[in-house]
Order: C-alpha cells, then sequence, then structure tokens
C-alpha cells in the first residue's frame, strides 16, 4: 500500500487566494524557557488545501460540522484534463467512466505550473461540467487549484445545491490518472471551510 500526501504545506509565505488572509504561525512558548514549544496560528479557513462548506456560498447553508462524513473518505478517480487547456467543460469529462457517488479529482494543467503567486488564468470547472457531474451524482470533487471556479461563474452552487462536496488545493503533481481511495478530513468547524490533509492511498503499490 502506498499513501500520497495530496496536500499543500500551510507556511507563512504560500500561495493564497486575492484578498484572503496569509497565515501566520508565531511561536509563543519556547523548551528552554517554558518546558514546550506552541505555537499561534492565524490563518483564513480557504487556506492551501481545503474543503468548502455550503455556508461558503449560502447565507443559511450548512457549516462544516453538519456535512456528511461520506464525502470525506472513498474509493476515487484523477482524470487527467493537463491537456484540456484551463476551461473545463461537459464534453471533457464524457469520454471518462463517472458513476453514482464516486469521488472525482481533476488534473489539470494547473499541476504543471507554478504555485508560488497567484494565477488567474488557473484551470476552473465551467457550469455545464458541474451540471453533467450533478447528474451523474458524484459525490465529491477536487481540484487541483484555489478555486473550482473562475470568479463568481456560480459552479459552487451547483455542485452546493447538488449536495456535492468541494475540496480545493489539491496537489496533483505526482499523482498518475487512475483509482485510488482518497480521504480528507476537515476539522469539525462551525463555519465555512478549514484545512485538510488530504491523502491518496493506492492499493496495488505492496
Amino acid at each position: 500500500m502506498k499513501i500520497i500526501d495530496i496536500s499543500m504545506e500551510i507556511k507563512g509565505d504560500m500561495i493564497v487566494y486575492p484578498q484572503n488572509p496569509e497565515p501566520k504561525i508565531e511561536q509563543y512558548a519556547f523548551v528552554n524557557e517554558n518546558g514546550s514549544n506552541e505555537s499561534k496560528i492565524t490563518l483564513g479557513s480557504h487556506t492551501g488545501t481545503h474543503i468548502d462548506a455550503p455556508l461558503h456560498k449560502k447565507e443559511n447553508g450548512k457549516s462544516l460540522g453538519e456535512i456528511p462524513l461520506n464525502g470525506f473518505y472513498g474509493k476515487c478517480k484523477v482524470l487527467d484534463l493537463i491537456n484540456t487547456g484551463n476551461e473545463i467543460h461537459e464534453d471533457d469529462l464524457t469520454q471518462y467512466e463517472i458513476n453514482e457517488d464516486d469521488i472525482i479529482l481533476l488534473k489539470t494543467e494547473n499541476s504543471t505550473k507554478q504555485y508560488k503567486t497567484f494565477r488567474k488564468d488557473f484551470a476552473h470547472v465551467k457550469p455545464d461540467a458541474a451540471k453533467y457531474l450533478a447528474k451523474k451524482k458524484i459525490k465529491t470533487i477536487g481540484v487541483d487549484y484555489l478555486s473550482v471556479e473562475k470568479f463568481n461563474e456560480g459552479v459552487h452552487d451547483i455542485l452546493i445545491e447538488n449536495n456535492i462536496t468541494i475540496f480545493e488545493g489539491l496537489c496533483l503533481v505526482d499523482v498518475d490518472p487512475g483509482e485510488y481511495v482518497f480521504a480528507g478530513l476537515p476539522l469539525k468547524i462551525d463555519g465555512d471551510g478549514a484545512p485538510v490533509r488530504a491523502i491518496l492511498i493506492d492499493d496495488s503499490k505492496i
């Protein structure tokens, strides 16, 4: 069994979505002085690899602690969309076998580009593709950039209305397309989202 870490490391100089706060990790206790090392962590709820709760886009949407756990774990498919360009449409997905309750992770051209500064031209899911995935009744989607959609195109709304769990900021650079077991567990926060430690498990690797 091989475990693949697909999470961004949270640190002070990491990439963040425009207008989101930069993370700060400030040590306030030291072994030599206080008997232990302890730090204060300040960061936005959508920092790095993270999950979007419905409350992120809906005034009365479910908070993170209210989301069903089955969207955080299960068999998944990593789809190769590297050569698709920066817009993912329905036609780009129909070539793949996508079934009800699938966890679908999209590996796009984002995985071939830098993650040091924010890029406005990031690959993203278009509304027609989101509607197609909703029609297929997948349970979870994951993307390899800080947002699934391009600047308020309504994709979040389509996914949320169809009870699809959303993971963003996945690191799929070293992941081959194929089938895995996905696990992404956020803190149980009464809020609109939280960072996640996401992994893939490859049972074919012993």
